[in-house]
């Protein structure tokens, strides 16, 4: 059985698979940072940490190429830790098990780490082969980018000497991107005192679960279905129709996924547990007719469990409810210069209740500051009205395109020699890290690009093999044709 490691080009496949060893999931960084610095000293190159938790590599010009700009090459070392129910994975201690699944490259129950492991292993390769031919080169290694891109927020100013800036983490190959969306993290919360659930009601879990997911960016315009909107609606009848009382709700776990999973626990008078296990296969069938052609199989049951002893006060449960049932979900606008692409959206991403505490957290994007704060203000509005105190943080800025770019200009002449195609110029709805290193380093020239990888976010995380090779053969020989300084 081939193992990624040996695949082609090399160099790039086995530094991947050397990160897939290191525990890495984001918040977790003393691994990866020790693996990375005992890299650069195998690979005699300078390297360091700064005092954002970043790894910043370089390695000099090859002989002849002092004169050339300075590249930065930016990858984030943290993986999102998404795992199947079944699955035993431990992210903090455990390797990622990949399988060769035809033409793609997946994991077994979990999340690849392709994004953004794949732009991370390009930049080793680049920094221990010793007969490329390069400029000055630069690695920015940002920490903790998928929970909130500490890393770049934090990075020093001053630190990077380069020129240009390649961020190798865009996930369509063939597509090079000169603009991003901002974002910022809205997070709504409500302590309540509990009150006794009646001894003699039911208690059931109802459990949702079966749907695609995915990223809550590159994904939210493909109208996958949210499990926690999923949810409210049965919960609101369930409520409404058979007296049920809201006892605990958990769904989603990662602020840029769209959740895939729900669970609630509702106590309910006894006989009214057959009406609300019924009321849950009609609500199957509608979820799966309503989302056919895009998810493939929602699956949405009522477990019995024992009752337990607390619920949700009634008004604060209503109020929840009410809330979770109106906040905007989704896309809320495209760009108007660029009708594809979303411009303004917003992912009900995880919703904790239960022991007398509620929390809601909601990733807002937008590539217009004024639409983000628009619907900044429309979540704010809507938990504002169930009594929730609601804070925002992590606010990041988009990117706005530069369409003359000289980076740009160069990659893409370069890509339709090398592959005999047209460049695809892009806006992504993704927020990139790009926008937040321009400002500390508004000099900067910047592209994204990266190869081929689908569903990031979720245990369907795959990157196609046959896009790594073009990949680096780009890479490096743009690194060759870099201009003068």
């Amino acid at each position: 059985m081939t193992e990624i490691k040996n695949l082609k080009p090399e160099c790039v496949w086995r530094n991947f698979h050397a990160l897939t060893q290191v525990p890495r999931p984001s918040g977790h960084r003393d691994k990866i940072q020790q693996f990375l610095l005992d890299f650069a000293a195998k690979a005699g190159v300078e390297a360091f940490k700064d005092e954002a938790g970043n790894i910043v590599m370089r390695k000099p010009a090859t002989p002849g190429m002092e004169n050339r700009k300075g590249v930065i090459m930016q990858a984030h070392m943290d993986m999102v830790p998404q795992k199947s129910k079944d699955s035993a994975h431990n992210f903090e201690t455990d390797p990622i098990e990949t399988w060769i699944d035809g033409e793609w490259v997946k994991a077994k129950g979990t999340t690849l780490g392709a994004d953004n492991g794949m732009g991370v292993a390009a930049i080793l390769a680049v920094m221990e082969d010793k007969t490329l031919v390069h400029g000055p080169v630069e690695g920015l290694i940002t920490a903790d980018e998928e929970t909130g891109m500490f890393g770049a927020n934090d990075l020093p100013e001053g630190e990077l000497h380069g020129d240009i800036l390649l961020n190798l983490d865009s996930e369509s190959w063939g597509h090079f991107c000169i603009g991003s969306a901002g974002g910022v993290d809205v997070t709504a919360t409500l302590e309540y005192k509990e009150v006794p659930a009646d001894s003699s009601d039911a208690a059931v879990r109802v459990v949702l679960k079966g749907l695609k997911g995915g990223h809550s960016g590159l994904e939210i315009h493909l109208g996958r279905a949210n499990a926690n909107k999923l949810m409210v609606r049965l919960v609101r009848d369930a409520v409404a129709e058979l007296d049920a009382r809201l006892a605990t709700w958990h769904g989603g776990n990662m602020r840029n996924a769209i959740p895939f999973e729900c669970e609630t626990v509702l106590t309910l008078p006894k006989e009214n547990v057959d009406e609300l296990k019924a009321m849950a296969e009609e609500y199957r069938e509608l979820f799966n007719s309503e989302f056919a052609g895009i998810e493939n199989d929602i699956q949405l049951f009522v477990e019995d469990v024992d009752t337990p002893a607390t619920e949700v006060p009634e008004d604060i449960q209503d109020n929840l409810i009410d809330a979770i049932y109106g906040c905007h979900n989704g896309v809320m606008r495209m760009i108007p210069s660029f009708p594809t692409v979303v411009e303004t959206s917003s992912n009900l991403a995880i919703i904790e209740i239960g022991g007398g505490k509620a929390g809601i957290k909601i990733l807002a994007r937008g590539s217009r500051e004024s639409y983000k704060e628009y619907i900044v203000t429309t979540l704010q509005s809507t938990f504002n009205m169930a009594g929730m105190r609601v804070e925002t943080s992590g606010d990041y800025c988009g990117w706005d395109p530069n369409t003359q770019s000289e980076i740009l200009h160069l990659i893409t002449t370069e890509y339709k020699e090398l592959f005999g195609e047209e460049a695809h110029v892009v806006v992504d709805h993704a927020g990139l890290e790009c926008s937040i290193i321009l400002g500390k380093y508004p000099h900067l020239d910047v592209v994204s690009f990266g190869p081929t990888i689908r569903s990031p976010h979720t245990t369907g995380e795959r990157c196609l093999i046959s896009t790594i090779e073009p990949f680096w053969t780009l890479l490096t020989k743009t690194l060759e044709n870099i201009p003068v300084k």
